[in-house]
């Protein structure tokens, strides 16, 4: 459960400051990343873990009335369901503290018990909000299946390059891409040279997420910006889950790359015309409108 604290700008240390505003939305990366591909037309289904709370409680409802398979997520009877404390600058700019709670308790046993369940999956997303080496062993074994693999690394951490090795698409922004290749990325071009280090680790495709300047794609084959579409930012919240999970559900349906990436790229540009997190997530016919607008526009321009 998100909870969000909208402000002119963000403290320094030892300041208080008066917030415009506070509320409470349904988030974590996870849920956002399945409930996106879910109102795209994606079918789902979720693992993960909630507390028995109330949080937990209304989750499961909300993840539920998404069309999502639920199953497969547990109960904790002693964590807290994950929180995340999130504020919301003027220009749209948020700094967020993850509690993860449940979370952490889903285990690499855990994952192994439910290992007949990703066989079925045509893709599999995964994060970095859970517990590592869960994360890890779920990775093996969609990939000891075959099954293309997204992850994205956030909260940003070191990767051991097995893992790596077994990753199809890694999704970070800029700052996660520095801290994987063990640079700093403040550039498209070092973008692209951190994403080579990357590929050297044995990660398939990496796409390196860059905001309103689009997407940069770099594999086997080359590099390749996918431009974006620039918006007003209301807020940043879920913009990167909003986008892989477009990425997912493109995929799954047979798009090429570089076409899901375009297609992901509207989907998080519209993510960041709203407020909130699951609350800002477009449906698949707002997608279409958007994109058959834009290219209107160039045509009209041309």
């Amino acid at each position: 459960m998100d909870m969000v604290v909208r402000t002119n700008r963000a403290p320094n240390a030892g300041e208080t400051l008066m917030g415009q505003a506070f509320a409470l939305s349904p988030g974590g990366k996870g849920a956002n990343q399945a409930v996106a591909a879910a109102r795209l037309g994606a079918e789902v289904s979720m693992i993960g873990s909630v507390g028995k709370d109330t949080f937990g409680s209304e989750m499961l409802e909300i993840i539920k009335q998404e069309g999502i398979h639920i199953e497969h997520i547990s109960v904790s009877e002693t964590e807290a369901t994950g929180v995340a404390s999130i504020v919301i600058e003027e220009d749209g700019e948020n700094r967020i503290i993850v509690v993860s709670g449940a979370n952490m308790e889903l285990s690499a046993e855990d994952i192994q018990m439910l290992a007949p369940v990703i066989q079925q999956a045509k893709l599999i997303v995964l994060q970095l909000e859970m517990d590592l080496a869960m994360t890890e062993q779920a990775v093996a074994i969609a990939h000891g299946y075959g099954i293309p693999i997204i992850l994205n690394p956030a909260p940003a951490r070191r990767l051991k390059d097995e893992m790596l090795s077994q990753v199809t698409y890694l999704t970070p922004n800029e700052t996660e891409a520095g801290i994987l290749a063990g640079m700093t990325v403040d550039s498209i071009e070092t973008a692209e040279q951190a994403a080579r280090i990357l590929l050297q680790k044995g990660v398939k495709n990496v796409i390196v997420t860059l905001g309103a300047k689009g997407t940069l794609l770099v594999n086997a084959e080359g590099t390749k910006l996918v431009p974006g579409f620039p918006v007003k930012a209301i807020d940043t919240v879920a913009a990167g889950d909003s986008f892989n999970g477009a990425l997912a559900q493109q995929l799954v349906s047979g798009k090429s790359l570089e076409e899901a990436l375009r297609f992901a790229n509207a989907v998080g540009a519209l993510a960041v015309g709203k407020a909130g997190a699951i609350p800002s997530l477009p449906y698949l016919p707002e997608v279409e409108n958007f994109i058959k607008h834009v290219s209107d526009d160039k045509e009209l321009k041309s």
